[in-house]
C-alpha cells in the first residue's frame, strides 16, 4: 500500500478537522512526485474507509507510545511487527515514518501550548467517533492496547491515556479494561474482559458474554479489509477463552 492509497483516506472524513491537519502534517510530505494522488476515484473511495481507520490508529497511537513522555524500543518494534502482520510489508516504513512525523509534530505543539496535542487528540477522538461505527471504534480501541501491552508492562500513564482515548470516541473505561485483560489466563482477568463484576449471577454472566460476542463479531468490521478481520477473530476468541475459564470455575454448562 503506497503513500498513493494512504492519501485516498483523506477524501474522506479526513479530509478536514483535526484529523485532516494532523495529516497533512504527517503525510503530506511524504507524497509521490508533486505531492498529488494518482489514484482514480473510485480508488479513493474503496480505500478511503479503511485508510482513514489506519491513520486514526496511528494518530492514537503516537499518544499511546508517549503518554510516559519517551519512546520505548520495544514499542516501536512491536508496532512495526504489528503493522506488517495486520497491514503488509509496505505499511511498516510508511506508517514508521508517520508515526515519527507525528511525535515532531507533539513537540511543536507542546511547546506553544503544554495541553495542546492531548487536546487535538480529544478532538480526533470526536471526529472519529462521529464518523466511524461502534465496532470500528472498539477494534482500533484493541490495538491500541496491543501496543500499551507491548513491552510487559502497562503503566498507569498508558492506561490513562488509553481512557482518554476511549472516552474521547464515545468508549467507557470499562472496554479499556477488557481489552487490557484479554489474554490473561487468571479468574480476576476473565472478569474484566467480560466487564462484569464476580459476584454476578450465572444467568448476568451469560447475558454479558452474547453481548460482548455480539458487538466484538468479526462482520462488523469486515469493510476495513481481511487483515482487520483476522485480528478481530482472534480477539473473539480471547474472549471466548474468558468465558470459558469463568464457566470452568462456576460449573456454568
Amino acid at each position: 500500500m503506497g503513500f498513493g492509497k494512504w492519501i485516498g483516506g483523506l477524501v474522506g472524513f479526513m479530509a478536514g478537522g483535526p484529523l485532516g491537519a494532523l495529516a497533512g502534517f504527517a503525510i503530506g510530505s511524504l507524497f509521490d512526485g508533486n505531492g498529488q494522488n494518482n489514484n482514480s476515484s473510485y480508488e479513493n473511495q474503496a480505500y478511503g474507509q479503511r485508510n482513514s481507520f489506519m491513520f486514526s490508529l496511528l494518530v492514537m497511537a503516537s499518544y499511546i507510545i508517549k503518554a510516559d513522555g519517551k519512546v520505548m524500543h520495544s514499542e516501536m518494534a512491536f508496532v512495526r511487527r504489528f503493522l506488517r502482520v495486520n497491514f503488509g510489508e509496505v505499511a511498516v516504513t510508511e506508517g514508521n515514518q508517520i508515526l515519527l512525523n507525528l511525535f515532531e509534530r507533539r513537540k511543536q505543539m507542546d511547546a506553544q501550548s503544554p495541553s495542546a496535542f492531548k487536546n487535538t487528540i480529544f478532538e480526533c477522538g470526536m471526529q472519529i467517533k462521529q464518523h466511524m461505527s461502534y465496532e470500528e471504534r472498539l477494534q482500533l480501541l484493541n490495538f491500541l492496547a496491543q501496543i500499551a501491552k507491548s513491552d510487559g508492562n502497562v503503566c498507569s500513564a498508558e492506561i490513562e491515556a488509553l481512557k482518554e482515548v476511549a472516552v474521547s470516541m464515545g468508549l467507557s473505561t470499562k472496554e479499556v479494561e477488557s481489552m487490557l485483560n484479554l489474554g490473561g489466563n487468571s479468574l480476576e482477568e476473565a472478569y474484566k474482559v467480560l466487564e462484569i463484576d464476580p459476584t454476578a449471577t450465572d444467568d448476568e454472566i451469560k447475558k454479558a458474554y452474547k453481548k460482548l460476542a455480539l458487538k466484538h463479531h468479526p462482520d462488523r468490521v469486515a469493510t476495513l479489509g481481511e487483515d482487520v478481520k483476522k485480528a478481530a477473530e482472534r480477539k473473539l476468541q480471547q474472549i471466548n477463552n474468558a468465558k470459558d475459564i469463568i464457566y470452568k470455575a462456576r460449573g456454568i454448562k
